[in-house]
């Protein structure tokens, strides 16, 4: 990766919101951290949830988004908001939730 960042015009900012290993993480932080990236916006990470050690989270240079860059289909989404009414009014448990002890 670090091949490609070198390629990007001194100053250009990432915006990740694909799956899998598209970013190395030392490679970014190193762009970054030289002023050959000015800024990035990540919504996935090689290791999920993201380590509340990792320097993503404190880097001033970083924007770390909460794993929701894909847009929302109103059909699946209105699905799971009657089932989520349904089964609140008839005491079963609710799907998608956030997890807190997961990070997301």
């Amino acid at each position: 990766m670090r091949r490609g960042l070198a390629l990007m015009p001194r100053g250009a900012s990432l915006i990740n919101l694909a799956r899998g290993g598209h970013v190395v993480d030392a490679d970014l932080l190193d762009a970054l951290d030289r002023g050959h990236l000015r800024h990035a916006v990540l919504d996935v990470f090689a290791t999920e949830p993201l380590p509340a050690a990792h320097r993503f989270w404190s880097h001033p240079s970083v924007t770390v988004l909460p794993h929701v860059a894909a847009p929302t289909d109103p059909r699946s989404a209105a699905r799971i908001a009657a089932h989520n009414v349904d089964a609140l009014r008839n005491g079963r448990p609710l799907q998608h939730l956030v997890d807190r002890t997961r990070g997301y």
